[in-house]
């Protein structure tokens, strides 16, 4: 039985050490920007998703939930690690076991960052690597059935 290695397209695209997806988006302004598109496309399309945050007067995703949101983002993409300096490990699950995350509320989450990707331009192998990153830990995060 032989198996054949699957030849990357031209476009594929794998982080190194020199060569991570933080840099890939342009650094800590542009990853900030990825996080409040993420909230605005939550603001606009998932309200139910967006009450789970804290909210401003105007009903929409709290600068300071934007900003954590963003500096997690930064190290979880190989940046700087300003979440863990501030607020230590993030313990996905358990900031989040509060919070009934069913497929529904994941797929929710997933449609949120998908059009926060699509407002920053991140097309090709960039954009297949963190879709199935950020599809992984969605899934990872559901604690319910459904």
């Amino acid at each position: 039985m032989s198996t054949q290695l699957k030849t990357p397209a031209s476009d594929d695209w794998i982080p190194s050490l020199e060569d991570t997806p933080f840099q890939r988006l342009g650094g800590e302004e542009a990853v900030s920007a990825l996080a409040d598109a993420f909230y605005d496309a939550m603001d606009s399309s998932e309200p139910a998703l967006a009450r789970l945050h804290v909210l401003e007067e105007d009903g929409k995703v709290s600068r300071g939930t934007r900003h954590r949101f963003g500096l997690f983002l930064m190290g979880w993409l190989g940046g700087p690690q300003h979440y863990q300096e501030r607020h230590g490990h993030p313990r996905l699950r358990m900031r989040h076991g509060h919070v009934p995350v069913d497929t529904a509320m994941r797929d929710a989450w997933l449609r949120c960052m998908r059009k926060a990707l699509d407002a920053r331009g991140i097309t090709g192998g960039l954009r297949r690597y963190l879709e199935e990153r950020f599809n992984q830990t969605a899934d990872f995060l559901r604690n319910t059935e459904g």
